[in-house]
């Protein structure tokens, strides 16, 4: 019998309303380039996004787009993983490292991991071993796999998504507007 959503632990209560929050405008199909106007997206940046993957995770509103996509797909923990390794390698802190090596491995790579990623066992077993001395490369083998299948499998499906079509076919008008605006004030 279901029990409804009080019977989740509060911690997916809680994490579900901050997608919702972040994510929740890219969702409503209805005026997806009013959604993205309000997240100041310029059409030039929007198009910029399919010249290669780095350039869509280096834009701030490109990485809440395809987070977005990622979470309509069931496959936000290879973006989430690939961010947590970013915040890792970028520790300074020694004394951190551990610990943070330690909750990404349960996170998403250890057996029965809440939000595993699709590594191959290989992989896994590198990874765990590595974390035996936990250093800023511990991670690395895993997370260029990943990007590695965002890159040739996620990214292609975002090009294709009706959601980022719409976005740059409103972006293009918008580009046609403005042209064709300026050229009516020369006339």
């Amino acid at each position: 019998m279901c029990r409804g959503l009080a019977s989740l632990p509060s911690t997916c209560l809680e994490r579900a309303k901050g997608l919702k929050a972040r994510f929740g405008c890219l969702f409503q199909k209805p005026d997806l380039s009013h959604k993205m106007d309000k997240l100041r997206v310029t059409p030039e940046e929007c198009m910029k996004w399919k010249e290669s993957f780095d350039r869509l995770l280096a834009n701030k509103h490109g990485l809440c787009a395809f987070r977005a996509f990622l979470v309509s797909e069931y496959s936000e923990e290879n973006l989430t993983f690939y961010l947590a390794c970013e915040d890792y390698r970028n520790t300074t802190s020694t004394s951190k490292l551990s610990v943070k090596a330690k909750k990404i491995y349960e996170e998403y790579i250890g057996s029965d991991a809440p939000r595993e990623v699709n590594i191959d066992h290989e992989t896994r077993a590198i990874t765990k071993r590595n974390l035996e001395q936990p250093s800023l490369s511990c991670f690395e083998l895993a997370q260029t796999k990943i990007y590695l299948l965002m890159e040739k499998d996620c990214y292609p499906r975002f090009l294709r998504s009706a959601t980022y079509c719409e976005l740059t076919r409103s972006m293009s008008r918008k580009i046609g507007q403005r042209t064709g605006g300026d050229e009516k004030t020369r006339k």
